[in-house]
């Protein structure tokens, strides 16, 4: 394997198509599955020279936890679905490779035994973090059950989905009828979650009540850091630090939600600018290249989440996929980094990202009019500024 995208070709292979199409769909006409990817396409890296650098550092501090690459693995759904190991194997391979798995709610393994083969998987004396995705529910007792689960598995932080009030149309899944997992898989973190339901699994509740008192609540039950995925309003993200929100992943859910909705990399600038220094910003949706991952954290990510090409590595060769995928990311990014000049990542800036070149414009608009996501270009700035839990 050379790239991300040849794990796809080779999953694709061994997936039975009605699994695969689950992996690769997004929501009605999936405008904004392919938006992601194309919205890196229309960007340019601009590259330092003579700089005397070394050696690119690609750690990143997140929330008290360290990690050796800016990769983080977005929370994705039912990884047995596609290999028989599934998020064991998807943990082993991620702490290996020094980098943050999101478990996902969705789990085909359970939380605890996820963080139990990462902790066996890492570098001795390495802790390298993992963090659960949750869905608020209804029932704020099941809320609360599922943050105990994370927080006795060892997570260090929670991202909590807040763009899926209801569930986003997969037109394939209907077409294919995939309308829940296969007998002897099911969703583990939503086993017994209640006294008395032993054997019992809870399915997820969207509710479109949720609001911003639920997250105030949900501060009120936990100490761990949480982060909000799905925010793509800057009038939102603003909301989020008001209500003492550690951090932000700016996701659409990769394309799995609401359909033509930008493209991340389109409202990144934005949301940066809204938080403005006060909370990290993370961003998924898209990523498929090293240099997709180094105009992310150069227009203010700090780390970049993937989604679709883990399951694709996952079932293309199991653990040694996943493993292989984050090998080749990392050497991409080191790869930029170097070309660009750049000893390490907080030496990416966004003098160092240029709109493409279209005639005698730039994105479609004049230098200094409105660019890509409707902010100004002006000369060396761009603008102003998963499955089950989402896949970019």
């Amino acid at each position: 394997m050379f790239s991300a995208r040849d794990f796809e070709t080779a999953a694709r292979d061994r997936l039975d198509p009605v699994h695969a199409d689950f992996v690769a769909g997004g929501a009605r006409d999936e405008i904004t599955v392919r938006a992601n990817e194309e919205a890196y396409t229309r960007l340019r890296l601009l590259p330092r020279v003579l700089r005397g650098r070394a050696v690119p550092d690609l750690d990143v501090t997140l929330f008290g936890g360290r990690a050796r690459t800016p990769v983080l693995l977005s929370p994705t759904a039912f990884h047995r679905l596609v290999d028989p190991e599934g998020e064991l194997a998807t943990a082993r391979a991620a702490a290996a490779a020094g980098a943050i798995m999101i478990a996902s709610m969705a789990s085909t393994v359970a939380v605890g035994e996820v963080a139990a083969a990462a902790r066996a998987a890492a570098a001795p004396g390495e802790t390298v973090p993992l963090w659960f995705q949750l869905y608020l529910q209804p029932d704020p007792g099941i809320t609360e059950a599922l943050v105990r689960r994370a927080v006795d598995a060892g997570c260090t932080a929670l991202v909590v989905t807040v763009d899926s009030p209801v569930l986003g149309a997969s037109e394939r899944n209907r077409r294919n009828g995939f309308h829940d997992l296969p007998p002897g898989l099911r969703c583990e973190n939503l086993v017994d979650l209640r006294d008395g339901e032993r054997g019992h699994v809870r399915q997820i509740e969207m509710s479109p009540e949720f609001s911003w008192d639920h997250i105030t609540r949900l501060r009120e039950i936990t100490g761990l850091p949480i982060l909000l995925k799905g925010v793509l309003h800057p009038e939102d993200a603003r909301l989020a630090v008001r209500h003492g929100v550690a951090g932000l992943l700016v996701s659409n859910h990769g394309g799995r939600q609401l359909d033509t909705v930008p493209a991340t990399l389109e409202v990144l600038p934005e949301i940066v600018a809204a938080v403005a220094g006060r909370i990290p910003v993370l961003l998924d949706g898209g990523i498929r290249r090293g240099t997709d991952a180094v105009k992310a954290l150069a227009l203010g990510a700090r780390a970049v989440g993937i989604g679709r090409p883990v399951m694709w590595a996952l079932a293309a060769d199991g653990e040694k996929g996943v493993r292989r995928l984050l090998e080749l990311l990392r050497e991409e990014i080191e790869d930029a980094l170097a070309l660009c000049g750049a000893a390490g990542l907080d030496e990416l800036t966004p003098d160092l990202v240029r709109p493409a070149w279209s005639g005698r414009h730039f994105g479609g608009a004049g230098v200094g009019g409105a660019g890509v996501g409707g902010a100004g270009v002006g000369g060396t700035a761009f603008g102003e500024a998963g499955l089950g839990g989402g896949a970019s």
